[in-house]
C-alpha cells in the first residue's frame, strides 16, 4: 500500500541552505523508493485557509517513508529546511487497491445508529 510524507510548509524564504537541502533531498529518499508527486506547485484554495506551500513525497509503503524520515541522511539535512521553514510534516498511509468507501460509510452507519 502506497504511502505519502506531505509537508504543508510557510514562511518559506530564499535562503542558500534551502537550496542546498532541495538538492541533497532526493538522494535521501530514492533509496527508500521515493519521489516527488508534489513540489512547491501552485495550489487552489476552495475552502478555508492554506497558506504556504505543500509537497508530497510517495513511497512503496509506510516502512519505506518511515526509514528515509529516520534515516542518517535525511536526518542530517533536515535541519537545513528546519531552521528557515515553518511547517508541518506528517507521514501517512494510503488505501489498499480496491478501496470501498461505502464501507466507511457503513461503519459510521452502525456507529450512530440507535439502539
Amino acid at each position: 500500500m502506497p504511502a505519502y510524507a506531505i509537508a504543508h510548509l510557510q514562511d518559506a524564504a530564499p535562503h542558500p541552505e534551502i537550496a542546498e537541502y532541495v538538492e541533497r533531498l532526493p538522494a535521501t529518499f530514492e533509496p527508500y523508493g521515493g519521489s516527488f508527486l508534489v513540489h512547491f506547485t501552485p495550489h487552489e484554495v476552495k475552502e478555508g485557509a492554506w497558506p504556504g506551500s505543500v509537497v508530497v513525497l510517495g513511497f512503496p509503503g509506510i516502512a519505506e517513508a518511515r526509514a528515509w524520515w529516520d534515516s542518517p541522511a535525511y536526518q542530517e539535512i533536515a535541519p537545513l529546511r528546519a531552521r528557515h521553514i515553518q511547517g508541518d510534516i506528517i507521514l501517512v498511509e494510503g488505501v489498499p487497491e480496491g478501496y470501498d468507501p461505502a464501507a466507511s460509510a457503513r461503519a459510521v452507519r452502525e456507529a450512530v445508529a440507535p439502539a
